[in-house]
């Protein structure tokens, strides 16, 4: 982070406020094109290849490609990339925001080179920011269905499993975008996934501890009332229990003729 400092500095000026919006707005644009006009969108996609022969509006244009979905779905993905893109710039500031989004899309540019056939899709990046999102706001709830209240850190596992069963059965064009969205996240997110492993073996290290200290201390049958001391500290003592104190409270040798008796609570009023 003391790199994005230095870099926040030099250009921080430069970055743009409101990115989400503006790349929802231009997919908005070209899907509507598409709806209405038949624009074809393979003109905007990343294709190396098609980049080698000139076509380098590309490199940026991808970032305007539409989900290819049902109109309904695609409001929605829509909707959350807003919402959650704007939640990040707020919580980081506008440059750190940009500087994800930028990170992300240069690892996604540069691993579609190694496959230059193939189409690279917008969409990985667009998961990165949902997890981005889902690991600083765990807790987060969604209405899924508009009914089923559930924590989005649910949601976000089940995107990692997704990402692990498409590097484990995709394509390569699909396997290094996901390497992408993921080396993004673990650019911003690293250093804290370390301290949280960390933290949990320390807690765990500290409850294995506490449970074997309970296991290893005897119980006890009798204990004073007045100093504590049980039959298990001191095996040899004798005690006895006053028929005047409240509750059978049991005492030492020492203090059962030297006690203050135990008086039951008076009743509550009525």
């Amino acid at each position: 982070m003391v790199f994005l400092n230095r870099l926040e500095r030099i250009f921080g000026r430069l970055a743009v406020p409101n990115l989400s919006l503006y790349l929802v707005v231009g997919q908005v644009a070209f899907w509507g094109l598409a709806m209405l006009g038949g624009f074809d969108l393979e003109r905007i996609k990343l294709l190396p290849w098609a980049v080698r022969g000139g076509e380098v509006w590309r490199l940026f244009t991808f970032l305007l490609v539409p989900p290819n979905a049902s109109p309904v779905f695609i409001a929605f993905a829509w909707y959350l990339f807003f919402l959650m893109g704007g939640a990040l710039e707020e919580y980081w500031g506008v440059f750190r925001y940009n500087a994800f989004l930028f990170t992300g899309w240069l690892l996604t540019v540069m691993v579609a080179f190694f496959v230059p056939g193939y189409y690279a899709s917008n969409l990985f990046l667009a998961g990165s920011v949902f997890l981005a999102f889902a690991f600083l706001n765990p807790d987060f709830e969604m209405m899924i269905f508009f009914i089923l209240p559930l924590k989005i850190k649910w949601l976000a596992l089940l995107q990692w499993l997704g990402y692990g069963f498409v590097l484990a059965t995709g394509n390569w064009s699909a396997r290094l975008g996901v390497l992408a969205a993921v080396g993004n996240f673990l650019l911003f997110f690293g250093r804290d996934l370390v301290q949280l492993v960390k933290t949990g073996r320390r807690r765990m290290e500290t409850q294995a501890r506490r449970r074997s200290d309970l296991r290893a201390e005897p119980e006890f049958r009798h204990r004073c009332h007045t100093c504590g001391k049980t039959d298990v500290t001191h095996p040899t003592m004798d005690f006895r229990y006053c028929s005047k104190c409240s509750g059978d409270e049991g005492y030492c040798q020492e203090h059962i003729f030297n006690h203050g008796h135990v008086k039951a609570p008076p009743p509550a009023a009525k």
